[in-house]
């Protein structure tokens, strides 16, 4: 993988996540939509303070923003374990989108379609590790329910049927279209400057 897909997943999920008013972590937001489009986001960032460091073990003890004491192994891809000091402030962030396409006509073959990247820390920079995934998803609309207001998809493994509750949205959609569905999820962990 190359690191401009993963640079560009971080991207769209954390414009994603920004444009939410109050990010939490079971929350999401209607980020962007227009006609045949739709996506949705959610991002959370949390803090944790070092307590521990068992250099030996590769191990980090955290306290929680709750008080809740927890240990992370720190395999190798966390490059300049050695910084990582009691005090550290270590922000974990976890983005994720989910944007629905609608592909009239059809004609392009029913598959799904995963890309992950990672990128770690280079030597001098604080401690720090991202990881990204992009899963695309080609389904068939083989049913369209106005009663429901539900569409019937059918993916390369399952089928399943998806509410879409904006009545111009649903409109649009007819059977033998295509949705395309794109679901982009990216974390992120580094170690910050103490405050003071």
């Amino acid at each position: 993988m190359q690191k401009s897909f993963l640079i560009g997943v971080v991207a769209v999920a954390a414009a994603a996540a920004q444009a939410q008013q109050q990010p939490s972590a079971g929350g999401a937001a209607m980020i962007a939509s227009a006609p045949g489009t739709a996506t949705v986001a959610a991002g959370i960032k949390v803090t944790a303070i070092v307590q521990a460091v068992d250099k030996a073990n590769r191990l980090v003890t955290l306290k929680g923003p709750e008080g809740n004491v927890f240990d992370i192994q720190c395999g190798p891809e966390v490059k300049n374990f050695d910084q990582i000091k009691v005090g550290d402030e270590v922000a974990v962030r976890y983005l994720e989108a989910l944007t629905l396409t609608l592909k009239k006509g059809g004609g392009a073959p029913r598959e799904k379609v995963e890309a992950e990247d990672a990128a770690v820390a280079k030597p001098g920079q604080r401690p720090g590790v991202a990881a990204a995934r992009k899963v695309t998803v080609m389904a068939d609309v083989i049913a369209v329910d106005a009663a429901k207001q539900t569409i019937r998809l059918k993916g390369p493994k399952r089928t399943v049927d998806l509410p879409v509750k904006d009545p111009k949205q649903f409109a649009m959609v007819k059977v033998g279209d295509q949705v395309e569905a794109t679901f982009v999820e990216a974390i992120a962990l580094s170690v910050e400057p103490t405050k003071k």
